[in-house]
This record gives C-alpha cells, structure tokens and sequence, in this order.
C-alpha cells in the first residue's frame, strides 16, 4: 500500500507533506517536534493532525501485517487462487480480510464440520451445485445413509449436507459484506426492560428503538451500560427480506429440487450463523465508534481544561473540604511554595464556625491571600458558602473560584506527592494541590492520570489503552505547546516535554539537585542518558531564563541559534535585547524587509521565521494568556435562589455530547442542552463552547428535590421569564 497517498486523500494533504512526516516518525522524532520544528517539512499540520495520521499509519500498516499473515496462511492450506490475492489486496478494513479467511479458518466443533467427518462434504457440493434438475436430494442422501455413522435416515444425511452448505453460505465473504451493510443502513437498535418493575436511571431505555445509523454515541454508551448492569436486553432489529435476497441471488442458481434445498440451508445460515454473528459486528461497530468519539470529547475537553489561564503570581490559599475530618487549608506563594497549612472546621458548631472564620482572616491578613481555591467534593457547597462570608466579613480585596479535586485524593497518596511534600502530612497534600490548581492548572494537573481528571463521559466504559494513549498525547501537546522552565519543572512536567523519558526526567531532577541550576540549554547535555537524539527533541521546549545566551528563554530551538542571531543583525537590533521583555520592533521591521526575503537571507523556511520572530519579540510567551481568564467570585447563590428567566454568568465546566454542564456559583452545576446553546444548528455542543469559558445564561427551570437546574444561552423574552 502507498501510505502517504492513501493519507494523502483521507487528510486532504500533499502528498510530499504526508511522505515527509511519515519519514519524520519513522526516524524517531516525537509529534510536539515535528510540529512544532519541522513546518516547512509538512506545510504546517498541528499537532492533532499529526497525531491522526501518525494513529491512521499505525493502523493501515497493522492492516498490511493482517494481509500478509492471512496471504501465507492460506497459501500454506494450498488454498490461494488468483481471485482471493484480488480479494485480499483489495481489503480496505480489518473485517474484510478477516470475512476473506474465514472459510479457511480452523473452527471449533460444529454441525457442518461433524457432517464432513461422517463424509457428506460430496452430496453437500453436488446439491449446491444445482445442476441435476432431475435428483432430489432426499434421494441422493439415501445413499449415504450410514447407522454406524450416526445417520439411520436419508433425512439425516440432507440435514447434515445442508449443514455443510449453511456454512458455506456463512463463510462466504460477499454475503457477509452485503448484508453487514445493509444491516448497518437499515437495522434498529432496541432495548427493552430486563425487568419492567425494577426502578433505575435506565427508564428511558425501557421501550427505546433508533436506527443504527443514527443513534448518536451517548446513548450507544447508555444503552450498553444498562445492559451490562442487567436492565436492559438489547437487540438489533432487521426486516430479513433484503438480506435474504441477496443470500439468494448469489446462492441460487438453477430452479430444480437441488436449488430448494440450498433455499432451505440459505435461510437457516441467515437467521443461525450470519445474523447473529453480524449482529454483534454491528454492536461492537457502534460501540467502537461511540467509545471513539467519546474519547475526542474527553481529549478536547481536557485540552481546554489544561490550557485554562493560569492566575499567576498571586499568593492562593487552597481548601480542601469535608465534614467529619474539617477543611485542609494550605496557603502558597505565587511560585506554588507552600506558606503554612492547618485544618478548620467550617461546618461543626458556631463556636468552630467563628474559629476557623478568624484563623482564615488571619492567614488572609499574615500572607496577603488574594485568590482562594476551593475544592468541589464534600461539603464544597458548606465551605463556599463560609468563604463568601468570610471576603464580606473582610476588607481585603480576594476573590474565590471553585475547582475540581479530581484526582487530588490520588495525588495526595502518590509517590510523586510524597518526594514532592514529603514533610505534609497526607491529608494536607490536597489543599495545596488545589491552590496551585488555581495558579497553574497545567503544571499541576499533569502530575494527575489524566482519565482521572473527569471532564469527559463514560470514560470508565472507554477502551482503557486507547483512551489513556489519546489523553496521554493531548497533555503532551499542552505541555510542550506551554513549554517547560527547566530549573523550577517537577519530575510529573519534564516527563511530558518531548523526548524525555521517565529515567531522564529523574535524572534532570537530581542533577539540578547535586550542581544547582542549569546555566544553559547545552548543559542538558550532561545529564546521565539525555542522548544528542533526546536534546534535539526537547531543547526546544524547555527554558532556562539564567542562561547567559538570551535565546535560551525562548522557544527558538538551539539548531536555529545562528539564524536567529542573524535576524536580529539584519533588523538592526542586539540580543541583549531579549533580555529586556524582548524586541517588539521585531516584527515590523521583518515585515518591512520582507518575510520571504529575509527567509531567504537566512536560509530557512518562512514559518521558521515567523515562530522565531513571535519567540523574540515576546520570549517566554504563554499561549493561555492570550484567553479570557477564569471567573473569580466574592458571593454564592442557593439553589433555592434561582428563579425562571434569571441571568447569571457561569463557568462551562464539561462539555458533552447532549449539552454542557455550567458552573453558575450554586455549587450545583446546570445543564445547558445542545438545543439551548445557540440559534442555530449544531451538531456538537463543542462547535460553540469550550471547558473554561465563561458564558451568560438564563435559568429555565429548578428542580431543587433533584438538585438539577436547566440553562439557556438563548436569551429569554419577556413572556418567557415570567
């Protein structure tokens, strides 16, 4: 197969481009570098694109493997015939190679292999072949008629022959194509109750039928679950006359005794073998697909959760709430250092109530607090509606957000938590984990498994592999889009940096331990098992604002140093500049000379030029400051609070397939459906909003015996709120 032009069409690429990265890969060179050094080499693909086909590769060179094995394994039965080489060169998915050997396949024990052993594989050919108009099979089985043999009838033998053709209707490639594609254009899915008195969150699944075509993945997902759950029984519907005729028009080929026989083992392989077995293709097919694009939702919407502004240089004080146990508390500078840490307990008695009131406003008072991080488990509702309290109570200027503890309890028990904090007490690691949530939810999130972060759905039914490998390439991407300051970055950081691995990112660690900080992007090359491979895939990502060379805190790589040096000679400027916020004259006078041009001059390609212009003008420039930062609040609403048509600014905090959760300070989130989010069409709610964004909303609805709130984006009439 000629991968790049096969890629080429599928992602609408030039070819060269697509031969190129395919070339990029082979070599060894990790997606973030690719994408990020290497533009010139595939027309400027980002990195999810990069990653789709790199994925895409992967499985059309399994597919390759798939071909060949089944190539020699019939060939080895002296089986292969020029038709089946057609056949199997023209396979374009796993499940027609395998349709494609499956006559060749050995089996288990069935009918039509223990009708071969009593040696009716002749009569069984002779009947399909249909050409004795004038035999009836009855009377040709008479004559295999065999009590030793199991069969004291003529009737036995037929059955046991048409047996054997049943599987060879089975068995046969084109038939199960067919009928697989008319199963997945026409069939329905159904499912009943398994128990129609038994209560749970299934009911809507009771009596439920949709196309297979098109059922969209959440409720796939749904279905599945309540089906493995043991409430629901699950079928795939289809009307049997299309399939059948297609089993006939290739089956049937004379109008003789001969050819009602094979009519009769045709409808038997159908409703027997094939449905049955295509009905669980179709299932599996389904849930593949909703598994797989529930995972994209879950990729991007941790995407944007990582990416989220972070709300630098402020001193944060992190609560991690509870009941019996109080609220850990843990105040850190605006560097993440921990200050002071201590327990409350803001929902006990009044007289601990006012106690932790004044130990909060002291710490708020001793440390200059300005940001407090709260988090969204137990008793998080309690202790926001303490903390509101407390800021009016208070004449300091602080503001609160609620974040998500996801994770946090796993982190706090991890190794990495313990070598990071290994003087705090467990419980404690929380609250700080929270704080600097707030600060950076990058830096810190990528110390979590990213599955156990929580922003997507189902994902404890996703194929765990897959699903890991896709979350685990988009806290890459983030990371190395991000970059990395290679003398503060934990060991949990540097493991996602291109290039370097868990062995190397504890060696970069305990060589900043032993020899103080790196004075220089070069001196990475010191480090035990960081290879000259290892440093041109990561040097690029990691900044060390120390360095004597201004160019080492920005994201131009050291391959492009001498080019960089020469741009800023040619524009009339010095390096030191760098040093000084950067050249921000940079760009006009590039633009004066000419891009192009100035490409030329200095031997690279222009979007070279254009990053390392970007990276010198603004040097350590940070792609999430250029979004909305996050909405701080000073009060809390109740539930009880909301009324029909009130308008209210909300956090998204999850996007997903049917609409998007909404935080609207009520420690309840509301849901917005995807027919609510805009005027238009949208065929995904992700098309309009993103995890992060701060929105305005209209309260349609309360619930509070439910606790569930529905929210429009659609601003409300006049008519409408009242």
């Amino acid at each position: 197969m000629d991968y790049s032009k096969v890629l080429a069409e599928k992602f609408n690429a030039k070819e060269e481009y697509v031969k190129n990265v395919i070339a990029l890969l082979d070599e060894g060179n990790t997606i973030p570098f690719i994408a990020r050094y290497r533009k010139e080499a595939h027309g400027s693909m980002d990195d999810q694109t990069i990653r789709e086909l790199s994925e895409r590769l992967i499985y059309l060179r399994n597919l390759d493997n798939r071909r060949e094995e089944v190539r020699v394994l019939i060939e080895g039965l002296g089986a292969l015939t020029d038709e089946l080489n057609v056949a199997l060169n023209n396979a374009q998915t796993m499940a027609e190679i395998d349709d494609i050997y499956r006559p060749y396949r050995p089996k288990r024990k069935t009918r039509a292999s223990v009708a071969k052993e009593k040696g009716l594989e002749p009569l069984a050919l002779y009947i399909l072949a249909q050409q004795d108009k004038k035999a009836y099979p009855i009377d040709l089985a008479a004559e295999y008629v065999d009590a030793e043999k199991g069969m004291e009838t003529a009737e036995d033998a037929l059955q046991g022959a048409l047996d054997i053709i049943a599987e060879t209707v089975s068995d046969n490639a084109e038939i199960r194509k067919r009928i697989r594609n008319i199963i997945s254009f026409n069939g329905i899915l159904v499912s009943v109750a398994a128990n129609k008195d038994a209560d749970s969150v299934y009911t809507l699944y009771y009596d439920f039928k949709e196309p297979v075509s098109k059922i969209p993945g959440h409720r796939v997902l749904a279905i599945d679950r309540g089906e493995r759950e043991g409430f629901l029984k699950v079928s795939v519907d289809q009307e049997a006359s299309k399939p059948m005729n297609v089993i006939y028009s290739l089956m049937i080929t004379d109008n003789s005794p001969c050819s009602d026989a094979v009519k009769q083992a045709c409808d038997d392989a159908y409703s027997r073998l094939i449905f049955p077995s295509v009905e669980r293709e179709i299932r599996n097919m389904l849930t593949d697909n909703a598994a797989e694009q529930a995972i994209k939702v879950f990729s991007v919407n941790l995407k944007q959760l990582l990416m989220q502004p972070p709300v630098k240089g402020r001193v944060a004080l992190g609560l991690d709430p509870g009941y019996r146990t109080g609220c850990k508390t843990a105040v850190v500078d605006g560097t993440g250092r921990i200050l002071e840490t201590t327990v409350i307990y803001p929902t006990h008695s009044e007289a601990k109530i006012q106690e932790s009131k004044e130990k909060i406003k002291q710490l708020i008072k001793k440390h200059k607090v300005e940001i407090i991080a709260i988090g969204n488990g137990t008793a998080s509702k309690e202790t926001e509606m303490f903390t509101a309290e407390v800021i009016s109570e208070i004449k300091e200027n602080v503001s609160y957000m609620v974040v998500s503890e996801a994770g946090a309890s796993v982190y706090s028990a991890s190794k990495l938590a313990a070598d990071e904090l290994p003087n705090l007490d467990l419980t404690l690691r929380s609250a700080v984990s929270i704080a600097r949530r707030l600060q950076d939810p990058l830096a810190e999130l990528v110390k979590i498994e990213p599955k156990a972060i929580g922003v997507g759905q189902y994902q404890h039914d996703m194929p765990q592999k897959k699903l890991a490998e896709s979350l685990d390439g988009v806290v890459e991407d983030c990371v190395n889009s991000v970059g990395a300051d290679l003398n503060t970055a934990s060991p949990a950081l540097l493991l996602r940096v291109s290039g370097i691995s868990s062995a190397v990112s504890k060696n970069i660690v305990a060589y900043r331990e032993e020899n103080g900080a790196f004075k220089s992007r070069a001196e990475l090359k010191k480090v035990p098992k960081l290879g000259a491979k290892a440093f041109e895939q990561c040097a690029g990502f990691l900044r060390v604002s120390e360095s004597k060379n201004p160019l080492d805190s920005t994201g131009v790589h050291p391959e492009s140093y001498d080019a960089a040096k020469k741009l800023i000679e040619l524009c009339g400027f010095s390096v030191k500049g760098i040093k000084n916020g950067g050249i921000t004259e940079l760009e006009a006078k590039v633009n004066e000379i000419g891009v192009k041009k100035a490409a030329d001059e200095l031997g690279i390609g222009e979007p070279t030029l254009i990053d390392m212009v970007k990276e010198i003008s603004k040097p350590g420039r940070d792609p999430r400051d250029e979004l909305p930062p996050p909405l701080l609040r000073t009060d809390i609403l109740d539930i009880k609070d909301l009324k029909p048509g009130m308008e209210l600014i909300g956090t998204v905090r999850n996007v997903i397939d049917f609409g998007a959760f909404v935080d609207i300070g009520v420690h309840q989130d509301g849901l917005v459906h995807i027919s609510q989010i805009c005027n238009k069409y949208i065929k995904h709610p992700g098309e309009v909003l993103k995890v992060g964004d701060v929105v305005k909303v209209w309260v349609i609805s309360v619930d509070t015996a439910k606790n569930k709130i529905s929210l429009t984006m659609k601003e409300m009439k006049k008519e409408e709120k009242e």
